[in-house]
């Protein structure tokens, strides 16, 4: 039997032997089928393009890598304090929570221009765009998660003459932590999809961009390059949600 830091290893190691194995047979079929390279690169040509100064890889990651934590931490700070104050408040939870459901149904893609109108080019209108997508499955989880609380610990609490805010730091903050994590972990997700909205409507510099340049001539592998570097800054921000996660709440108490 394995402990927890032996099953921990354990399932690290099938998930990099997956992955491997994909791309090993991503490889041996580009190279079987002869598949031309403008329409699937194999991995080492896709590589192959990071030595490509023309590129400029590193500046144009940055800058999306800023967008998407950029984002990301915005909805979770903004989603985190609303999910409190409707939870303190009711009456501010009836008059704004159908509002905001309202305006999360609002396709992003179409309120990205007016964010670019409003706010012109750059890092902060895609940033703005991702803290949009990705704040509201915060939002909604917190405050599910800080009104699941036992009503009998409540009540004693309550007759201990505990404070509000006593009650919100010993009970409702603690055990909403499994909630706040899972949604920070779909807004993670989200956040990506966000930044690359707004750098495919309008910007000028990013891996957004950088693909939208790359696609008229038809350089196959710098955009499926871009895309692998997006997912690998996706999978970095949902590993420190995750390791955030570790951190603050114990595993029999976790969402999965």
């Amino acid at each position: 039997m394995f402990n927890d830091g032996g099953r921990s290893a354990w399932s690290i190691a099938i998930i990099l032997i997956v992955h491997l194995a994909v791309i090993v047979l991503w490889q041996v079929a580009v190279d079987a089928f002869h598949v031309p390279k403008f329409i699937l690169p194999s991995p080492l040509e896709t590589v192959a393009t990071l030595g490509a100064a023309k590129y400029a890889w590193l500046p144009n990651l940055l800058v999306t890598a800023a967008e998407i934590l950029g984002g990301f931490c915005l909805g979770a700070v903004v989603g985190v304090a609303l999910a409190v104050l409707f939870t303190w408040s009711p009456l501010v939870s009836l008059v704004l929570l159908p509002l905001f459901v309202t305006l999360n149904m609002i396709p992003k893609v179409a309120l990205g221009p007016l964010v670019i109108v409003w706010f012109s080019y750059g890092i902060v209108p895609n940033m703005l765009i991702a803290f949009s997508i990705c704040f509201f499955p915060i939002l909604l989880t917190t405050a599910r998660g800080l009104s699941e609380v036992e009503p009998d610990l409540l009540d004693l609490v309550k007759s201990l003459r505990g404070s509000r805010w006593t009650i919100f730091r010993k009970i409702q903050l603690p055990g909403s932590l499994p909630y706040v994590f899972s949604g920070m972990k779909v807004g993670a997700i989200l956040a990506v999809a966000g930044a690359i909205v707004g750098e495919f409507i309008a910007s000028e510099r990013g891996l957004g961009y950088l693909m939208i340049q790359v696609q008229s001539s038809l350089d196959t592998p710098a955009m499926v390059m871009a895309v692998a570097l997006l997912t690998l800054l996706g999978v970095a921000l949902y590993g420190l949600v995750l390791g955030l996660e570790r951190l603050f709440v114990v595993r029999d108490v976790r969402l999965q």
